[in-house]
């Protein structure tokens, strides 16, 4: 189904009360979501506001606060960080870096999304934070700010903890701002590969070797979980994010995630109906100098429909008759309802263009006058 993914990082606020229903699309995750990137438009979903356990896909906030201290110029990837005996002894996936060692940030972050190292996750969270612990907590504080509002994080890593979950919906929230504020760093989720310590280890997402447009993002996997995926891909310009979890073995994962992602990839198409400042529409407006005004979105206007619908889209302009002066620039005046097929409705503000200027006394008194006789004439 189609819905408007609500995330905070996007500038333009629209509402589909009603969903676009896909029911031929299923899935054996039990949870899922995909949305378009650009638009925003959730094409898929199930079970996306259900708290799981999210596994190694908690990996990704980590790299995210990483990425953010990278940027903010706190850290350089050629910066050293200790291992700690806490971070040597840790079980799971390993990078294997050894106890007592200086590691580089940036070897640590393709330990961290490439093998999934739960011993480099611990090495970048005591480096930035001083203790796993605490950076658990800025965890948890940056999902808040980015949106993420059924999250909570107790580790690094995503280490089995009742207290330690997520959504499918806040991970692509957590998704389309790691590709949206880091694309420069992002790259380190297409690496097949990578060696540390003369250990050679393959990225675990099964869609970057297929040839799809597949370019990130993370695995995860826990007996209480089951095995999950958070995705991205590209094809003709179009990026599509995705996350998948409750899966049952490595197949079913890699099938699913393939079937779902390929049909979001290429069973839709972006369109801008309108850019920023167009008219929608000319009203007329009564008691005015000019007579009428021009009905304007402020916003660029971009919705993703199914790929043999755009004859079937629709747009209705309603508002409140009649208009009558004055009028200021930047009111809003009236709505487009954009009705995509199968019944969702996009409503998008309209904006007076310009000032509207009411008559003078003598000739509004007539224009009210007029405006008397005509509705008493229609009874």
């Amino acid at each position: 189904m189609i819905r408007i993914f609500a995330l905070l990082l996007f500038s333009l606020v629209i509402c589909i009360p009603d969903a676009l229903a896909q029911p031929a699309q299923q899935t054996a995750a039990k949870q899922a979501i995909m949305i378009d990137f650009e638009t925003g438009m959730v094409l898929f979903e199930k079970n996306a506001d259900k708290k799981m356990p999210t596994s190694s896909m908690s990996k990704v906030i980590t790299t995210y606060l990483v990425f953010e201290a990278l940027k903010n110029g706190q850290i350089k990837l050629d910066d050293k960080f200790s291992v700690s005996e806490r971070a040597w002894r840790k079980g799971g996936s390993k990078m294997f870096v050894e106890v007592n060692k200086r590691v580089a940030v940036e070897d640590l972050l393709r330990g961290v999304i490439i093998q999934s190292g739960n011993d480099a996750t611990i090495v970048l969270a005591e480096g930035l934070a001083g203790t796993e612990d605490d950076f658990a907590r800025a965890l948890t504080k940056k999902a808040a700010e980015l949106g993420m509002s059924n999250s909570n994080f107790t580790n690094a890593s995503g280490w089995p903890d009742p207290d330690h979950y997520s959504t499918a919906r806040d991970l692509a929230i957590l998704s389309y701002a790691l590709i949206r504020e880091f694309p420069g760093y992002y790259k380190y989720y297409s690496e097949k590969e990578f060696s540390y310590n003369n250990i050679k280890q393959a990225n675990r997402n099964p869609l970057i070797y297929r040839d799809m447009g597949a370019d990130g993002i993370k695995t995860g996997h826990t007996e209480a979980g089951g095995y999950g995926l958070m995705a991205s891909g590209v094809h003709n310009g179009r990026r599509v994010i995705l996350v998948v979890n409750g899966l049952e073995d490595e197949k079913a994962r890699a099938q699913e995630s393939a079937m779902l992602l390929e049909w979001g990839l290429r069973g839709f198409e972006n369109h801008k109906l309108f850019k920023a400042g167009e008219t929608v529409e000319t009203a007329d407006v009564l008691m005015s100098k000019s007579g009428s005004v021009a009905l304007v979105v402020e916003d660029d206007i971009s919705v993703t429909l199914p790929a043999i619908a755009l004859n079937d889209l629709k747009v209705d302009v309603k508002y409140k008759a009649p208009l009558i002066a004055p009028i200021k620039k930047g009111q809003e005046i009236a709505v487009a309802e954009i009705n995509i097929p199968r019944g969702a409705t996009i409503k998008v503000p309209l904006l007076a263009a310009q000032d509207v200027e009411a008559l003078g006394f003598f000739p509004k008194t007539v224009a009210k006058a007029k405006l008397y006789i005509g509705n008493k004439a229609g009874g």
